[in-house]
């Protein structure tokens, strides 16, 4: 089983702080406009804002623990959660097409992820987040030629009436 690369913790832990500190800009805005609340909301709001991060933290430790995936023969087997573990197998034979995504901040530490869109209902796509810029490419190709072995010949459509 492969693991991510560990750079992608930091991006997980930006979004965390980032949520934290709106958390704790709006827990101390509420605060202000309570008139029955004799705590400052500077020590509302930073409290909101310092639980929040750590609680973020502990949980961006553990999911980087519990994301692992693994390219097999004829489908892509993802594990991952803290709270509720998830196993995802994905068999080529549903893979419309995969797509590796570069956004700012992961191309500024080097990083991708790989999403891949399965046949059937809506959200119905996995994505491999933290992944070196050239492994992603790797993955993606091979994800790529994988799904197009794994279709079924012209005269093997099955039996149409």
């Amino acid at each position: 089983m492969e693991r991510l690369d560990s750079r992608v913790r930091l991006i997980w832990f930006l979004r965390v702080f980032v949520g934290s500190l709106v958390a704790g800009v709006i827990a101390a805005i509420v605060t202000g406009f309570v008139d029955s609340v004799t705590v400052s909301p500077l020590l509302v709001g930073g409290s909101v804002f310092a639980v929040l991060l750590v609680l973020g933290a502990i949980h961006v430790v553990l999911r980087y623990r519990a994301w692992r995936f693994e390219v097999r023969e004829d489908t892509l087997y993802i594990e991952r959660g803290v709270l509720v573990n998830v196993r995802t197998v994905v068999p080529f034979v549903r893979v419309q097409h995969v797509d590796a995504r570069r956004g700012p901040i992961e191309r500024a530490l080097g990083l991708s992820s790989v999403v891949v869109y399965t046949a059937g209902s809506r959200g119905a796509d996995v994505s491999i987040p933290g992944l070196v810029a050239d492994r992603a490419d790797d993955v993606q190709e091979t994800l790529r030629r994988l799904a197009i072995e794994s279709e079924p010949e012209t005269g093997d459509a099955g039996d149409a009436v």
